[in-house]
């Protein structure tokens, strides 16, 4: 490579690093890492794609063919998994990055987009699909759209409609799809046309047990409560009960649960309000083994959880 050469790259390479400053998406990568524990492969693809744009968008400042990327995706896994949260900070990159007006993201479902009777679905997704325009949409349980055992489902018309702005206006909104993976790839069989303009595919794993007990931890803190060591204990103990049954929801569960912990916690102490002084600081913070282990959990039961929750 000749010095012509050499110092035409190191240009590039320093046209890149200065996109990537002032573009400020590092800030969303550090948030996402704040805000999401372990997930390591999801992360990795977040930062892959947004390679791909800093890159495209370099190549456009330089007069080199830039094609302009598909930018919907499907995000499969189970309920919990941070797959909402995912799409916002997605949002931010696209922005960030100039390929969206706005970071603004607007979830639905089924019910959002799908009329009940002759002429109300074809309004129902304009309107949604007005309101995203710019940003992205965010369709959970996106499968639940296609229903083909119902003859009389106005689904496939929302599909349908979506489809064209999909490929009309993708300079103009980025399309998300997320729900079940199982669900997902039937979903996807069923459509080949929206196969063919999702382009990216991010699977969320579920959370180890040590990701969970950090996840506790996490948003304990964020709401300025902390386990003592004995309610740590108790909530890693509360952890392994709880994946052993039913209807578990990764991230939402644990949050379910310090919230009825949280419950708890008052009831004790307002109980004992009239027995000894006024608790301290510290007391107001602290979540016990009691309000733990409190829970039906531990004597096989759901703790009011019933259903498992979506994305």
């Amino acid at each position: 490579m000749n010095a012509e050469a050499n110092t035409s790259c190191a240009e590039a390479m320093s046209d890149l690093a200065l996109l990537y400053r002032e573009s400020g998406i590092a800030e969303v990568f550090e948030k996402l890492d704040r805000e999401l524990v372990g997930l390591a492969p999801v992360k990795s693809r977040i930062r892959e794609i947004a390679a791909l744009l800093l890159v495209d968008k370099a190549r456009r400042a330089v007069g080199l063919a830039a094609s302009a990327p598909s930018l919907h995706m499907s995000f499969t896994g189970n309920p919990g998994t941070g797959k909402t949260t995912v799409a916002m900070r997605m949002a931010d990159i696209l922005h960030r990055l100039g390929y969206t007006r706005s970071n603004h993201v607007i979830a639905v479902t089924r019910d959002d987009l799908v009329g009940q009777y002759i002429g109300h679905t074809a309004p129902k997704t304009k309107e949604v699909l007005k309101k995203a325009m710019g940003g992205v949409l965010f369709i959970d349980e996106a499968y639940y759209l296609y229903r083909p055992e119902n003859e009389r489902d106005y689904g496939q018309e929302s599909i349908e409609i979506l489809l064209q702005v999909m490929e009309n206006q993708r300079d103009d909104l980025v399309v998300i799809l997320a729900g079940y993976k199982n669900r997902m790839e039937t979903f996807f069989r069923s459509n080949p046309g929206m196969a063919s303009r999702v382009a990216h595919h991010i699977d969320f794993p579920d959370y180890s047990e040590a990701e969970l007990l950090e996840i506790a931890r996490l948003i304990a803190a964020q709401t300025d409560y902390r386990f003592d060591e004995a309610g740590l204990a108790a909530m890693r103990d509360y952890i392994a009960h709880r994946l052993a049954q039913p209807h578990f929801a990764n991230a939402r569960s644990i949050r379910n649960a310090l919230d009825r912990a949280r419950l708890r916690q008052a009831q004790r102490l307002f109980m004992n309000a009239d027995k000894q002084s006024a608790p301290d600081k510290e007391a107001l913070m602290t979540i016990t083994a009691g309000d733990i282990r409190a829970s039906r959990v531990f004597r096989g039961g759901l703790d009011g959880e019933r259903k498992q929750e979506s994305s």
